[in-house]
Order: C-alpha cells, then sequence, then structure tokens
C-alpha cells in the first residue's frame, strides 16, 4: 500500500518507494528473448496473468481492510503502445478507467522511417511490426478517459495524425460536453499535458551563481570521467560545448560539428565534447551508427580539430550527472540540435546541473524552453544559426549567467513531485468503477461457479447442422460417469438468444444443458434460470446478466451511433451501369441494446473492416464492428463488448480460473476469430473440410495474423475432424476428465 512520506523518513517507514512495488507477470516464451516487436503475440497471455494477479490482491486487501468486500484499483495507466492494448483489455475485463500515455508514436515514427527513404512501407512493417503497433494505440484512444502527453506539440502534431484523435473535434465536443448538449453518441479521451518528471532531489548544486565552484580544495576529487575527456583537449579550461545523443542521423551531430569547424572564433572560444554512446569497434557497430561516428571522425580530421573535441568510447550511465557538472564547471553549454526532439530529457538534466543550453527549435524544446527561458533556440539545419548562437551564449557572460539561473530558478516544474502532483490530480477526475463480481448467495445458485472446467463452443466456420453436431459431440466427449457436474459448457456465438434456442429445441437438444450463451458477438450473457424446484420439473428460461451490460456500457453510442451507421448503409451500393441498389440494411429483429445488427445482401461489396473502424474512429463513434455469419451480417457492439473479453467477465464474476477454460473454434471464423486464440484458457481448432472457407472480408487485416496470435503455442491444439472421439483426444491433451 502507498504511503505518505517526506523524503527523509520515506526509507525508515517503507523503503525508498513508500510502499510501492513492481511485480513481474510470467508471458511468452521462457527459454528466450524477445525484442519488443516480437512480443505482440503474447499480449493476451500477460493480460491473463495480470489479470488474475489483479483479482487475487483486491481479494486479499479487501479481507485485510475493505471488510471483507474486494478493493480495485482507482486507474489502469499503460505506457507505450503494447502496454496499451494491455491496458485496454485489463481496463474492459474489470470495468476500470483507463490512461495512456504513448511516449513515441507509431504513426510519427513511420513517417519518419518513410522520409528517410531507407526502406519501404512493407520492410518497415516488418522490421517494426508497426501496423500492429499503430492500431494498439487506436485501441488506446478508443478505451482511455485521458490520454498524456509530454507536449502541446505531441498532442497538435503527433496524436493528430490518427483516427481516433482530431483536435478542433475534440475541441467542439469538449464545448458541446460544458454546455450540456448532446454529443450524439461521439466520445474524445481528454488530452492532457503532464511532462516527464526527472528525480533530482538527491543533485548537490555545488557552484555558486556566478559559475564558480565551491567548496572545491585540495581535499576534493574530481570524477574519474573528467579525466578521460580532459584528455583530448590542448586546453582544458576553455568553456566546453557538450552534446550527449546517440549517433543516429536525426540527431544532426555532424552538423553541430561543421558549425563547430567552420566558426573559428567559437574554436578559439571553446572545446566541443561529444558523448554518442559506448562502442567498441565502429566496425561492429549498426551500419547507420557506424556512417554518423565514421562522418564525425573524418570531419574532425577535415577541419583539424585534434586537441579541441572529446569523443570518449565508453561512459557509465552513473557518470552522466558528472559530465554535465564538468560543463558547468567550465562555463560551457549544452546542445541539442536534433532535426526534431520528441521532448528531450537530456535538456532537463543540463538544466538541473546549472547548465545553460541551445536547443533545436522543432518539437518539445520549444516547450521546455517557454517554461526554464535557459537558452536559445535554433534552425536545425542553419550551421551558421548554430555558430552564431554557441559563440553569443559562451561569450556574453551576463547573458550565460541569467540562463544558469533561470533554468535552476524553474526545474522544479520538471521535478518527479510536481510531475506526480499533476498526474493524481487528473487521476482524481476519473469517474470511479469497479468490475461486478457475484456474491456467495449468487455463487452458490450459479451452476457456473462450481465447474471444474468449462468448455467455450465458439465455432463459426460451419453450418448450423454441423455446428449441432460438434455440440453434441462435445457434450458427449466431457461428460463422464464419475463427476458428470465438473465440465460446464457455453456457447459463444453472434445468434441473439431466440436464435440459439430454435436451434437447440429445432433438433431436440434442451437449452439447459448450458450454463451459459455468449450472444450477439459478446454483447449479450444469459444463464437458464428454472421456475421450479428442479431442473426436472421446472420450466427453464433465460435471464440476462444485467451486470454484464453495464460493465460494457462505457462509451456506447446508443441511438445516435444507429442513425449514423443507417445513414452510412445507405451509402454502400452496387453499381451496374446506371442502377444502384443498396447493399447493407437496418436488421432491427437480430439488434440488441447493446448490438447493432445489419444484413447484407452482398458480401463482396463489403468494405474491409479497418475501413469501417477507420470510419467510425474518424467520426469519434468508440464502438467494436465485426462481420459474421459468413459476412451476411454486420454487427457493431460497444468496445468492451467481444467474445473474448466475455470470458474473461465470467472468470471475474464467477471466479473460474481462466487455465481451466477450452475454447473450441474451427479454422476460421467471425471477423473476432483472433482474438479467441489467445491468452492463458486453452484452445482446441477443429480442423476439417465441415469447415466453410474464409471469407476474405475476415482475413483483411491490417497485419498478420501471426503478428497477434502464437499459433505454435502449448496452449493451442489442432485436431483434424469434429467426432467425438477427436474432441475427446484433445481434451485429454490438455487434462479435461472423459469417458
Amino acid at each position: 500500500m502507498l504511503v505518505s512520506t517526506t523524503f527523509k523518513n520515506s526509507k525508515q517507514e517503507k523503503g525508498e518507494n513508500s510502499g510501492g512495488y513492481i511485480i513481474r507477470i510470467p508471458f511468452g516464451p521462457r527459454d528466450m528473448y524477445l525484442t519488443k516487436e516480437r512480443l505482440w503475440p503474447f499480449i493476451q497471455e500477460f493480460v491473463d496473468g495480470a489479470l488474475s494477479h489483479i483479482v487475487r490482491m483486491s481479494k486479499t486487501i479487501g479481507e485485510e481492510i475493505g471488510c471483507g468486500h474486494p478493493v480495485w484499483p482507482a486507474v489502469i495507466h499503460g505506457h507505450y503502445a503494447s502496454a496499451g492494448i494491455a491496458a485496454t483489455l485489463l481496463s474492459g475485463a474489470l470495468n476500470l478507467p483507463m490512461a495512456f500515455t504513448g511516449h513515441f508514436l507509431g504513426k510519427d515514427k513511420l513517417e519518419g522511417l518513410l522520409k528517410q527513404g531507407r526502406q519501404s512501407r512493407e520492410e518497415i512493417n516488418m522490421t517494426y511490426k508497426i501496423m500492429r503497433r499503430i492500431e494498439a494505440e487506436e485501441l488506446s484512444l478508443d478505451a482511455s478517459e485521458i490520454v498524456i502527453a509530454s507536449t502541446r506539440q505531441e498532442i497538435e502534431e503527433q496524436w493528430n495524425l490518427y483516427d481516433g484523435f482530431e483536435v478542433i473535434l475534440a475541441r467542439k465536443l469538449r464545448a458541446r460536453v460544458k454546455r450540456g448538449a448532446n454529443c450524439y453518441g461521439r466520445y474524445m479521451p481528454r488530452m492532457v499535458i503532464i511532462p516527464p518528471g526527472v528525480e533530482f532531489g538527491h543533485i548537490i548544486h555545488d557552484f555558486d551563481i556566478d559559475g564558480e565552484e565551491e567548496n572545491h580544495g585540495p581535499a576534493s576529487e574530481d570524477p574519474p570521467i573528467w579525466s578521460q575527456i580532459m584528455r583530448f583537449f590542448t586546453n582544458p579550461r576553455k568553456p566546453m560545448i557538450l552534446a550527449v545523443a546517440r549517433p543516429y542521423p536525426e540527431k544532426n551531430i555532424t552538423t553541430l560539428v561543421k558549425a563547430f569547424g567552420e566558426c573559428r572564433p567559437l574554436r578559439e572560444l571553446a572545446n566541443l565534447t561529444l558523448i554518442m554512446g559506448n562502442r567498441e569497434a565502429i566496425s561492429k557497430m549498426h551500419n547507420t551508427s557506424a556512417s554518423v561516428l565514421t562522418s564525425v571522425l573524418t570531419l574532425i580530421d577535415e577541419y583539424d580539430l585534434y586537441g579541441q573535441v572529446a569523443y570518449p568510447k565508453h561512459h557509465k550511465h552513473s557518470e552522466v550527472p558528472d559530465i554535465y557538472r564538468l560543463a558547468t564547471r567550465t562555463k560551457g553549454a549544452f546542445v541539442n540540435v536534433a532535426y526534431f526532439e520528441q521532448f528531450g530529457v537530456t535538456l532537463i538534466e543540463a538544466a538541473m546541473n546549472g547548465l545553460p543550453v541551445i536547443a533545436t527549435k522543432n518539437g518539445a524544446p520549444v516547450e521546455i524552453h517557454q517554461v526554464l527561458n535557459n537558452g536559445l533556440l535554433v534552425d536545425p539545419h542553419d550551421q551558421n544559426a548554430i555558430a552564431d548562437a554557441l559563440y553569443k551564449l559562451l561569450s556574453e557572460k551576463q547573458l550565460w549567467s541569467r540562463c544558469r539561473e533561470n533554468g535552476l530558478k524553474n526545474i522544479h516544474q520538471f521535478s518527479w513531485p510536481e510531475h506526480c502532483k499533476n498526474h493524481l490530480s487528473r487521476i482524481l477526475t476519473l469517474g470511479m468503477r469497479s468490475p461486478a463480481v457475484g456474491s456467495e448467495e449468487e455463487r452458490s445458485k450459479a451452476p457456473i461457479s462450481g465447474r471444474k472446467h468449462i468448455i467455450v463452443i465458439s465455432v463459426d466456420s460451419v453450418n448450423k447442422e454441423n455446428l449441432v453436431r460438434i455440440i453434441r459431440n462435445a457434450i458427449e466427449a466431457a461428460h463422464t460417469e464419475n463427476t458428470p457436474a465438473s465440465t460446464g459448457f457455453v456457447l459463444s456465438t453472434s445468434l441473439t438468444i431466440s436464435e440459439i434456442c430454435s436451434l437447440l429445441v429445432s433438433v431436440g437438444m434442451h437449452p439447459a444443458g448450458f450454463d451459459a450463451f455468449i450472444c450477439n458477438s459478446g454483447s449479450s450473457i444469459y444463464y437458464p434460470s428454472y421456475s421450479g424446484n428442479t431442473p426436472s420439473n421446472s420450466k427453464v428460461t433465460h435471464v440476462i446478466d444485467r451486470n454484464h451490460q453495464s460493465h460494457i456500457e462505457y462509451r456506447w453510442g446508443g441511438e445516435g451511433l444507429r442513425k449514423y451507421l443507417v445513414k452510412w448503409a445507405t451509402s454502400v451500393v452496387e453499381r451496374k451501369g446506371r442502377i444502384e441498389r443498396q447493399m447493407i440494411f437496418e436488421d432491427s429483429e437480430h439488434s440488441s441494446t447493446y448490438c447493432l445488427a445489419f444484413k447484407v445482401v452482398n458480401p463482396n461489396h463489403l468494405p474491409p473492416l479497418k475501413e469501417l473502424r477507420k470510419l467510425m474512429r474518424i467520426q469519434s463513434l468508440r464502438c467494436n464492428a465485426l462481420y459474421n455469419h459468413s459476412a451476411t451480417r454486420l454487427s457493431v457492439t460497444p468496445i468492451h463488448a467481444s467474445r473474448s473479453q466475455a470470458i474473461r467477465y465470467l472468470f471475474v464474476r464467477w471466479g473460474i480460473e481462466l487455465p481451466n477454460i477450452v475454447v473450441m473454434v474451427g479454422e476460421s471464423g467471425d471477423s473476432d476469430y483472433e482474438e479467441l486464440l489467445g491468452g492463458l484458457h486453452r484452445t482446441i481448432i477443429l480442423k476439417g473440410d465441415f469447415n466453410i472457407a474464409a471469407n476474405r472480408i475476415h482475413t483483411v487485416r491490417r497485419y498478420p495474423l501471426q503478428d497477434v496470435v502464437a499459433l505454435d503455442s502449448s496452449n493451442i491444439i489442432e485436431v483434424q475432424g469434429c467426432t467425438t472421439e477427436d474432441i475427446k483426444s484433445a481434451l485429454r491433451q490438455i487434462g479435461v476428465p472423459t469417458q
């Protein structure tokens, strides 16, 4: 539990983190390291592990301080794209508010890489899985109540690239909300600017305001890194121009060296220090970094800068503050002339060490400068402007002192305490929500809560006759004489509850054989209910889970969304000569409160699903659109409503362990098919010619299936056929008892 402490007593009371700690959730392959680009197929597995931990801890804390009631988190905060999709899924599964910080956005990276011209869009996507990353960021926009940005530039120029955010529309919707006007189902996350916090409470500024070092006598010892830098210089007493940047082309280090080399007054006035990461040999570095370093060394030789430029091969992370202090001691300056800077933490680090700065005018440094006012901004493409600014700052002592003083005076605005204060003030504005957990009385009446195993039948790639055959065979395979009640069944489908009941009754099957029905593509959950004392002499009805409905209604557009979709449907037409025929019609019979259904006359004229989702996001309509019934029906549900999320809801509400859930699918299915494959539950894929061929509408994705599903996972089992023996064999492999 977090506690409020002062800096002096925090370590004695709760340790340096005041009670905060890190939990690591195992997921993915355990015998190999994966780069972040290869983590996507395992995100759902992480989500399930985190979900189990949160539920367990909430109950434990509730027993200690919550009078037996679970104590749920106040908010889930995702950082970076992969954590954003994880937070989105957790937010939906637990009905908790979500915040998101993108840090470095995929669309901005994609545009930058395309401008460099070194790789095609396909090559970039293969290397960085960039389309999966962008879709994760779009989903995070859909689900987040607030999005935290470092600067206004990040909002207006980077987030504005996304389908799900538009600056002008965001302002209009915010104005309508303030005056209580109807937004017609449109929602936009709140964008808030909170600069990153930097820890500098331990920094001791050992220079007075004139830049003279205090307490520097024979007893003090210079840090080792100082001598490693000073050995490069003929005259180490000159002011030191410091640059700290990786040797990447976008950091523009070569322009800085040219500016220094071609300005003789600047060369006579100052030295230049380039901290360009650590290296053993340039020949062993990545081609891009090696090219930059080679160019730098060539320029040093061309301008004969030996004795004036330092470029050490090694430094420790802990020595970086000492390097800043050395530049300050010589009354030097820090320089960052990147072509574009996302934020520029190095500018903050320089300021907190009393070092004035010269910074690029492109990106976040402009906003940092507005707060700190501790240097000058320059055009990174203009080497003469860079040289002039450096000479001005270093030669005018009053300007140098004023910039140093301004930086130290205002740096607290980028401190961790300031960051936390701003962050918490935003979090406290979020409305509290919590998941629906079944009470002990409810659990005793619900058969599903007492099952050891649950088999979820989600086979969409077959006709109704084969679906009934698979249901019969699965029940026959799993029901044992010794423990007939140990395994329960859930039917998960895009059908309505009336369609399900009609189908089962028409073939002589009793709907009461199931513990639950996940209907309308995950937007409704029904349970059998008996009117008498025992199932044998009772009439069975089906009761909708109202808690689930309140759980998924977040950002549901309702009537405003329906009207827009009806208008959109009229625009989808088949053209034959001069004759146009409408292809999509509203389907009121199969619609429900949280599922808007549309009939599709000709699936070949349907737009790809990614285009429909893009259209919804551009209109700020936060929903989940999917094609089902071999693309003859379009369903639109709330963003947190899906068959996959419904399974997680059953886990939270009824306490069914996810590894004890088995999901049966076909070789393809509705367009939410891929979501059913990943996670801690077991998946059985039924293969064979009884599967209907996948419709092209389903298979058009922004990214390949293997980018989001680990098909070689031990949790996924493939079986050829769908007979009782085939299913029984698969169930035995995953530990479910059979006859």
